[in-house]
């Protein structure tokens, strides 16, 4: 024990011959083990009474075959040493031919100012009450005598011990292997050392023992036997165990936000070390990530598994899939456990509420049967005043020993744990699918047809751990058969990035819409993110972490003419489009790179391509290129190596592309791809006039459009057209400039474009009844369905566009517009 004098054990043969010496004796006597054995003890020590015989005066008898005396013995070092001396004759075997028998001698000093009572108390303390087992074997590994301690471990006395071997009295594998290391410690001569659990006769549940074992040898070396020495450490062992379980608990639950497998790892924590069988059953609305009823659920509750984990045949499986639904009826013991809040451990399948609950259904009767389950632990899972579910521990066949206090309160600690983990994942999951929400709602449902472009996209939302972030993309129709393409993202992930990118998405839309060329488009934009940021810094009561701060984009902006198959494009910190060409090579267009939206004051420069026939385009957000095992540059090429591919449709080409990016799992950050096929319009579907800035000219413009509408086959579209045409050449011949230009482009709609060199644009208004002019624009916007203008590097440009019904003309109301 520490802290205390040294003893020794020294076992002797029927000569008298030391066979056996402890590292405790060597501490005291100073004689190593090998220096010792096959000597006389009484001459080792220069103690004759150590020879054996009847008590000498001072001596004493404890019964039991002990005898007790203070010697005055010989150190190594030269010096006298008193010591204590039980000693205790070892019984002699059935083939014994008499004489002397052998014995174990207790050696240890003084024990103090009453040194017979005190030695006899220390002897019987050794023999009879100490928690070290010891047991002398023969060569064969044969008990030959024992200790009360051992007594008490094996549960058979002296008489039935004898002759037994170790696997005998202890059961469990580790006693075989540790009966070999005592034979090791016998043929080598070396002490062994070390644990070994099973279950003893006596000893309820599984034991840990701590095991020491010194081999027995006569004066020439022959092996005699071992002497083992036995301390059961099981408490302490399972003390370690258990703080060791909740170390590992708080190390692996929680390692992310994802309720599913925060409870996995709450399973893969508790089995098999604590429990055969571990299940978690949730909330529904916990999957959803909504806030649950606080306090107890009280009567029938449905709970839906959502992991569990079976030690089956000693191996760890998992046995059934997350996702089924159970109903627990209001006397089952998970409702009980979830009505009171308070945890339940039934030792026997015999306990009322659980054979009950067994007995339900044929199902669990013969899971019972199949596992061999015959002890319970049911623990609530609540956090922060709100139940989220329970838990269920089961021990089966693997494990006979009962659930017992101990591993209720283990069991309620690692739940706690988990729970707080869980209501976290529950937390984030709700904050989650508000953002894939709000994300969802802002980003284009369907991309609208259009003649221009053939279009194919996927959008992959970030992994859970990440968060959702502010990527977004678009198709936006422009006047004159053009459209507009957009690929952005917001800086950050959650809420605000994605409520960020649905207000950025907004103001592209609009910007558009008045037909900004790229580069001052981008202009605005970084304006506006400017002023974001300004609101979001000033904000007294910031919504959040992520709310504060500055915000940052990057964005690309291209329009593409079918006419002309140009594209105007201008990049904002964004990465260049790739380009597909007609033999199949992509390649990445060489273009400035603007500066992210939101540091100001920097320009941004837009670049013309053309695009021959046959190309295509791939859109992207560097989630889609930049993952956490790959670099900008590899993953610039494994897009290109993709592209490359041969596919049946654009749609067939998006989805392996975004396999090959992202052939394992999601991404850390939201990837958005966006492939686009532009087409050319055919040349006979467009038709463009010179216009003389005379009133005469009209006339003849007027008819040479109504020829052009007649080869198109939209005779229908004549009477409206010939009204827009004739009122907006007028006003450009009234208040534009020269060059005139009319241009009519058939495609889904009808477009009529006049053009003219001066900048000045025009505006909607009502006439009074008595006014002259201000009608034109009126009729206009009423005969068509939408009009507007647009500037140019030459100066402006009226449109306005005619639905085509039937036979392509407009359905009209003449009636109204003429009371109008």
């Amino acid at each position: 024990m520490a802290g205390c004098s040294p003893r020794g054990v020294v076992v002797t043969d029927r000569q008298g011959l030391i066979i056996g010496w402890t590292p405790g004796a060597e501490r005291l006597l100073g004689y190593s083990s090998a220096e010792a054995r096959g000597r006389s003890a009484a001459e080792l020590l220069d103690a004759p009474l150590l020879a054996g015989g009847e008590p000498a005066r001072g001596e004493g008898t404890a019964g039991h075959g002990e005898q007790h005396s203070g010697l005055d013995v010989r150190h190594k070092d030269g010096h006298r040493l008193a010591v204590d001396v039980s000693r205790h004759l070892l019984t002699p075997g059935a083939d014994d031919t008499g004489g002397e028998p052998g014995a174990v001698l207790l050696v240890g000093p003084p024990s103090g100012p009453e040194p017979e009572r005190l030695r006899q108390s220390l002897s019987g303390w050794v023999l009879q009450d100490s928690p070290l087992a010891l047991t002398v074997y023969d060569t064969d590994l044969r008990c030959v005598w024992q200790s009360a301690a051992m007594h008490r471990f094996s549960g058979l006395p002296d008489e039935a011990r004898r002759g037994r071997r170790l696997p005998e009295v202890l059961a469990g594998p580790d006693a075989v292997e540790w009966e070999e290391r005592m034979r090791l410690a016998m043929a080598k001569g070396e002490e062994q050392v070390g644990e070994l659990k099973g279950t003893v006769l006596t000893a309820p549940g599984s034991r840990v023992l701590s095991v020491s074992a010194t081999p027995l040898r006569d004066a020439e070396g022959h092996p005699l036997g071992v002497c083992a020495l036995v301390f059961d450490v099981t408490e302490t062992r399972r003390a370690r165990d258990r703080l060791s379980m909740l170390n590992d608990a708080s190390l692996r639950i929680g390692s992310t936000l994802d309720i599913v497998e925060t409870a996995r790892e709450l399973t893969e924590v508790c089995v098999p070390r604590l429990t055969d069988i571990a299940r978690v059953d949730l909330l529904e609305v916990i999957l959803r990530g909504e806030e649950p009823a606080p306090g107890p659920l009280v009567g029938p509750v449905q709970l839906r598994r959502i992991a569990e984990l079976t030690l089956f045949e000693g191996v760890t499986t998992e046995q059934r899939a997350a996702g089924e639904a159970d109903v627990y009826l209001a006397n089952s013991p998970a409702a009980r456990c979830l009505a009171t809040g308070r945890s339940a451990l039934y030792r026997t399948n015999a306990d009322p509420p659980i054979r009950a609950y067994i007995d339900q259904t044929p199902e669990r009767q013969a899971k019972v049967r199949r596992y061999g389950t015959h002890s319970w632990i049911l623990v609530p899972v609540k956090a922060r005043g709100t139940t989220l579910g329970v838990v269920w521990f089961t021990r089966s066949r693997e494990n006979p020993e009962s659930f017992d206090e101990d591993d209720l309160s283990l069991a309620e600690d690692l739940v706690a744990r988990a729970a707080v983990c869980l209501d976290n994942a529950r937390r984030f999951t709700r904050e989650r699918a508000a953002a894939l929400t709000l994300q969802r709602s802002l980003l284009p449902r369907r991309m609208p047809e259009q003649s221009a472009v053939d279009v194919a996209s996927r959008y992959l939302p970030a992994e859970q751990r990440s968060g959702v972030g502010g990527d977004w993309f678009d198709v936006i129709a422009l006047s004159g058969a053009r459209v507009a393409l957009v690929v952005g993202d917001v800086v950050g992930h959650g809420i605000y990035a994605a409520a960020a990118m649905g207000r950025l998405r907004t103001a592209v839309q609009t910007l558009a819409d008045v037909d900004l060329v790229p580069d001052e488009l981008l202009t605005h934009l970084d304006d506006l993110v400017l002023r974001l940021s300004e609101e979001s810094g000033a904000d007294s009561e910031p919504l959040g972490a992520e709310a504060a701060g500055d915000i940052g984009a990057t964005c690309l902006y291209m329009v593409y003419d079918p006419v002309s198959r140009r594209c105007s494009i201008a990049l904002a910190g964004h990465p260049p489009p790739a380009v597909v060409g007609p033999d199949g090579t992509a390649e990445f267009l060489d273009l400035p790179v603007g500066p992210p939206l939101g540091l100001g004051g920097l320009p941004f420069e837009s670049v013309d391509v053309t695009l021959p026939e046959g190309s295509l385009l791939a859109l992207y957000t560097d989630g889609l290129i930049h993952t956490g095992h790959r670099d900008i540059g590899e993953g610039l090429e494994t897009l290109r190596e993709a592209l490359a591919g041969s596919a049946d449709s654009l749609d067939s080409l998006c989805e392996h592309v975004v396999r090959k990016m992202l052939p394992d799992e999601g991404p850390a950050d939201d990837a958005a791809l966006l492939l686009v096929r532009p087409r050319g319009l055919e040349a006979h579907r467009v038709a463009v006039w010179d216009v003389e800035a005379d009133a005469a000219a009209v006339a003849q413009v007027r008819a040479d459009a109504l020829r052009t509408l007649g080869a198109w086959g939209l005779d229908e579209a004549a009477f409206v057209t010939e009204l827009v045409v004739s009122e907006l050449i007028t006003n450009a011949i009234r208040y534009g400039a020269p060059p005139i230009q009319l241009r009519l482009i058939h495609d889904r709609v009808l477009t009529c474009e006049v053009s003219d060199a001066s900048s000045t644009a025009p505006h909607l208004r009502r006439a009074r009844v008595y006014d002259e002019g201000g009608r034109g624009l009126m009729l206009v916007a009423q005969l068509t369905e939408r009009w507007g203008s647009r500037q140019t590097a030459a100066g402006k440009t009226i449109w306005c566009e005619q639905l085509l019904t039937g036979a392509g003309g407009p359905l009209l109301d003449l009636e109204g517009i003429a009371t109008a």
